[in-house]
């Protein structure tokens, strides 16, 4: 599986506090599925419509104008986590959101870009990460918000998915048969990366060692139970 791009990387923080603005594809996936990984999430547009749309799927929607500091405010976007700027194909409001967004003190700010240039124009306006749509799925980007070990993953049909996963000190020295993950979380670990080896089909007694990569197969919310239960 090859690793999506990114121009800054992610810290080990958890949030739980999110923001987006801009509700687009992009946008609302990483709503939809922040909230269902546990957050809450204030989704902003300034579309009515799309608003009314999602308002059902997250904790909080509103429509304001995202160039609007006093809008920002008063939605309550200062008290984020993380504010996701995912205004589509409108560069100038994108970099003028963002600016915003760092102005009212946001801790961690992730910008869209559209291309290469307005990448760099939002990184050096103060933009944490920078994203491709064309190489990032909302999905990937907020589970890797909320629990950045995941590396990539391939979907193998609309629920299940192959993931790449960083392991952690915590699982060191664990054999497959300590973890139970398939009695437990319904995941199963089909290789480990090991150096320049691939173990296939692991079996239940080989143990962790540290800088291991697994390859997990199961669905996104069986994974995040088992990366929060067990702090891979």
């Amino acid at each position: 599986m090859k690793s999506f791009f990114y121009k800054m990387g992610l810290t080990k923080e958890r949030f739980y506090q999110f923001t987006v603005i801009g509700l687009g594809r992009f946008g609302t996936s990483v709503a939809i599925t922040l909230e269902r990984l546990g957050c809450s999430v204030l989704a902003i547009d300034e579309d009515e419509k799309k608003v009314e749309e999602l308002k059902d799927y997250v904790s909080f929607a509103k429509v304001a104008n995202a160039t609007n500091i006093n809008a920002l405010r008063d939605a309550g976007v200062q008290n984020s986590d993380v504010v996701i700027i995912a205004i589509a194909n409108d560069i100038q409001s994108s970099v003028l959101a963002t600016l915003l967004v760092k102005e009212l003190g946001v801790k961690y700010v992730v910008a869209k870009a559209v291309n290469d240039a307005h990448g760099k124009i939002l990184e050096k306006i103060g933009a944490d990460l920078v994203v491709f749509p064309e190489k990032e799925s909302g999905e990937l980007l907020a589970q890797r918000l909320v629990v950045p070990n995941i590396i990539d993953f391939m979907e193998l049909s609309a629920n299940v998915k192959i993931f790449e996963v960083k392991t952690s000190p915590h699982l060191v020295g664990k054999t497959l048969e300590d973890l139970q993950l398939r009695r437990k979380y319904s995941l199963n670990i089909l290789a480990i990366h090991r150096g320049g080896d691939i173990i296939i089909n692991p079996h239940p007694d080989e143990r962790i060692e540290a800088e291991d990569i697994l390859y997990i197969v199961g669905t996104l919310d069986s994974l995040n139970k088992l990366l929060m239960v067990e702090n891979i």
